[in-house]
């Protein structure tokens, strides 16, 4: 079975060029965000830092196999805002993500058409000013054993790719290890047959 055990994410936050349409002025900006209570503090941020603005609309996509999603016209009329960033999301195939783009009202109405085109070019223009990176999907064990088979524990280790993030040595180890979502079921193989080594899924 081939899991799927990659992601594509920006590297840090970035902002795009600003997009202007009838005196209206849409500044886009892109976060990498890991959870819901860091995007509240990127909006939070974004409202004092622009708080002349008319509007602040967002998407982002969180996770992976079963992503959350939100979309966010904010007084905008209804999906003219929020689902044309999120679209861009989608066709950059990106998540743990969020994009915002800030709207200074410039005094002429676009429409629903030129309000979807300047926040879907805005969301856009942030992402592309932002450094792509695919990083990798892993679980994380805890490996208990006496110190004598330390050796070979670590040979399988490194055959297998795998990262030791924690460890304490004392009477016992104890290592907490990463290892990429493909390889752990062959990890937890390994070691489940490995007499005198415990294993557990973190």
């Amino acid at each position: 079975m081939n899991t799927k055990d990659t992601y594509k994410t920006i590297l840090k936050p970035a902002e795009g060029e600003i997009f202007k349409d009838k005196n209206s002025k849409f500044y886009g900006f892109a976060f990498p965000v890991i959870d819901e209570d860091e995007i509240k503090l990127h909006i939070e941020n974004l409202k004092k830092e622009h708080y002349s603005a008319r509007h602040w609309c967002y998407a982002y996509q969180l996770g992976l196999d079963d992503a959350t999603y939100r979309a966010n016209d904010d007084g905008e009329p209804s999906n003219s805002a929020g689902m044309p960033i999120y679209g861009q999301i989608q066709s950059f195939d990106l998540t743990n993500i969020l994009i915002i783009v800030v709207r200074y009202y410039g005094g002429v109405k676009l429409g629903v058409g030129g309000l979807i085109n300047a926040y879907r070019t805005a969301a856009q223009w942030a992402i592309e000013s932002a450094k792509i990176v695919e990083k990798t999907i892993d679980d994380k064990f805890q490996l208990k054993f006496e110190y004598k088979h330390m050796s070979k524990v670590m040979r399988l280790l490194k055959e297998h790719d795998a990262e030791i993030t924690k460890q304490k040595m004392e009477l016992d180890c104890l290592l907490e290890i990463s290892v990429r979502k493909s390889t752990s079921l062959k990890i937890l193989e390994i070691f489940n047959s490995f007499y005198g080594v415990e294993i557990i899924r973190l």
